[in-house]
């Protein structure tokens, strides 16, 4: 990597993981029809992104089947009747699903990778889930998946937490460390530290570092680039920014910004006009001003949701009050 310009080297390791379906599933249950799946995977081999974050592996126990679609669950029969027997090698992507600590039936529900048409088990936990999520690493790997360890709301733990969790991911088979900006709360210096605590705590292990980052103060683009810009390998993003509040990074900022000949924004811009423009009309995400505000008080943007759909959404200044007094 240059040291003169790095944001304009070409980094061939440097891996995009889109997680539209399973980041915006949490606007609507992740209630997609298989012709709105079936548009992002076809759009994601085209535009040669090399993982595409397809839902989740939770448990029907937790998130019933009559009241969320089957993208939270991630059942092989429902997989193979959007994307049949998909090959990795075949269309250079692969397909990932997050499987949350507390929330998968994970030493049942997740069936050997050579039965499978998944490549890529991502385990998002909690600090204080941190052992069972070495567990459910091991355990996915043993299962023949790439893993990746997903620490989230960073922005709301201690430091001696965070040392506690990396010391713990570091003696797992994770393949990646991910940043995880939950709330949309960091900027840049914030990434630059976790980036260099990160690394230096995983040195020697081989895991790459990714950035998985929130739009509550809009800065999810170029918090990546930032990430990028210091090393980070592993980057996420999602369609139109499509994700739960204020959503992520644009996946199609994203490609224009790498130097990467393999990816074309061609078919990412076709998924907007013709799948998400239409979604847009339907479905309520992206950046506003109740988001900013949970955002710099770093707080879940959950308060923001429900105020957005209650009967005053546009009275700021009662939310912003709402929120203060609750902290």
């Amino acid at each position: 990597m240059s040291e003169k310009a790095p944001w304009i080297t070409f980094r061939p390791e440097l891996k995009v993981l889109d997680c539209t379906v399973r980041d915006g599933g949490l606007v609507n249950a992740h209630r997609f029809g298989d012709d709105f799946v079936a548009a992002l995977y076809h759009a994601c081999i085209d535009a040669g992104i090399d993982y595409m974050e397809i839902g989740y592996k939770n448990s029907p126990r937790v998130f019933p089947t009559d009241k969320f679609g089957p993208w939270r669950h991630c059942d092989e029969a429902d997989l193979r009747r959007v994307v049949g027997d998909h090959d990795p090698e075949a269309t250079g992507l692969k397909l990932a699903v997050m499987a949350d600590a507390g929330k998968s039936d994970w030493q049942t529900q997740i069936q050997p990778a050579s039965e499978s048409v998944l490549s890529m088990i991502r385990v998002a936990f909690y600090a204080h889930q941190v052992s069972e999520a070495v567990d459910m690493i091991r355990h996915a790997t043993e299962l023949g998946y790439e893993t990746t360890a997903n620490l989230m709301a960073v922005s709301n733990i201690t430091e001696t937490e965070i040392d506690t969790v990396l010391e713990a991911i570091a003696e797992t088979p994770a393949s990646t460390m991910v940043i995880v900006d939950s709330f949309g709360y960091l900027y840049r210096e914030q990434i630059d530290r976790l980036y260099r605590k990160y690394t230096a705590a995983l040195e020697g292990t081989g895991m790459e570092i990714g950035i998985h980052a929130h739009n509550n103060l809009q800065l999810a683009f170029a918090n990546t680039i930032e990430a990028i810009i210091l090393g980070c390998n592993r980057v996420d993003s999602t369609i139109f920014g499509f994700g739960r509040g204020a959503g992520n990074c644009h996946t199609e900022l994203l490609l224009g910004f790498l130097r990467n000949p393999k990816f074309n924004v061609r078919p990412i811009i076709d998924v907007i006009q013709n799948q998400m423009l239409p979604l847009r009309k339907e479905l309520d995400w992206g950046p506003s001003v109740p988001y900013n505000i949970t955002g710099q008080l770093n707080q879940h943007p959950r308060s923001a949701i429900e105020w957005r759909e209650g009967a005053t959404p546009d009275d700021y200044l009662t939310f912003y009050d709402k929120v203060v007094s609750e902290i």
